[in-house]
């Protein structure tokens, strides 16, 4: 059985009620959960970026039984490999062993803000690589010590290191990317239902492990504001990851985007309270391989309907699947 998460998006409510609103999520039922990391919204209609890992730690502290991922944190630019991974040992404790650590090579819209510039998508998937390597050598416990290509550690050292580590995802989007997530990850992270993924990262290595994906829908009643509101903040989702990762601003996801019709985003995302329509969309990801699909409800101030949606209606039609 395909397990079903929920999506704190950070882009989209502030941190309080991002804690509330996974408190829900819990009560109501959802498997797991997973949140954004991100410096910038993707539209400014959406209107928020919170730290996500100090709401993901008053997410540790509300909840009992949820588990926590970062869908997905870059460990390359913002932030140094070195404090990632103390990051992900601080909120495994606080978690009580429910977190998981989802990286990925990042986007320029969060990225550029430390002013180091936006290395070519290779560098950036070579950067990824050493960082992991990093934070799995962080995770041994011992003093390291690393001169590499991107990277230099002195002396550090995890004080506070769980018995029951963090287990890694990487995002992936092609070959490279799988291979790479393969052989050093302990689940892969993608946001399309591609089975060419799931294949390729189980030929590297990933056989057996965890395959995580993401699906946005729009509930609402009324249907016609579910469209409008999908358009309104999340039109930016069909553009492609080619796109979405090299976007340095709102107003340049605003701009790519300002020919995309409202019937354009209703056709990729499911819009309304039609349950069938979301079964039909997670169905492409249970078909191509993946174990777990995290929904992303769009709007931060219509997510309790839709939690009591879920609950009575949603979740029960997907763990028929």
């Amino acid at each position: 059985m395909v397990q079903i998460g929920y999506t704190m998006m950070t882009e989209q409510a502030g941190p309080r009620d991002l804690v509330g609103h996974v408190v829900g999520a819990e009560r109501v039922g959802f498997d797991f959960s997973v949140t954004s990391d991100h410096y910038f919204p993707w539209l400014e209609s959406q209107g928020h970026a919170s730290y996500a890992w100090s709401v993901l730690g008053a997410a540790a502290q509300a909840t009992e039984r949820i588990p926590l991922m970062t869908y997905v944190t870059c460990p390359t630019t913002r932030y140094h490999p070195a404090v990632v991974a103390q990051k992900a040992a601080t909120m495994q404790f606080l978690s009580r062993g429910r977190f998981r650590l989802g990286l990925g090579s990042g986007e320029n819209l969060n990225e550029h803000v430390v002013g180091g510039g936006w290395p070519a998508a290779h560098v950036r998937l070579e950067m990824l690589e050493e960082a992991v390597e990093i934070i799995r050598s962080l995770f041994t416990g011992g003093n390291v010590n690393h001169h590499g290509l991107h990277f230099d550690v002195e002396n550090a050292k995890l004080w506070d290191l769980p018995d029951t580590l963090p287990p890694i995802g990487v995002a992936v989007s092609g070959e490279r990317s799988c291979e790479l997530a393969g052989h050093l990850a302990d689940l892969l992270i993608a946001t399309e239902p591609k089975r060419a993924l799931i294949s390729a990262f189980d030929r590297h290595g990933g056989a057996g492990k965890p395959k995580v994906g993401q699906l946005p829908i729009c509930y609402d009643t009324d249907r016609d504001a579910a469209v409008a509101r999908a358009h309104d903040q999340f039109r930016w989702f069909g553009s492609g990851w080619p796109v979405n990762s090299e976007l340095p601003a709102p107003a340049g996801f605003a701009g790519a985007t300002q020919f995309v019709r409202p019937e354009d985003v209703a056709r990729s995302i499911p819009c309304g309270d039609d349950v069938d329509a979301v079964v039909e969309a997670v169905s492409p990801y249970v078909d191509a391989g993946f174990t777990e699909v995290a929904l992303v409800q769009i709007g931060g101030d219509n997510q309790e309907p839709y939690l009591d949606w879920a609950q009575q209606k949603l979740l029960p039609a997907l763990r028929e699947l």
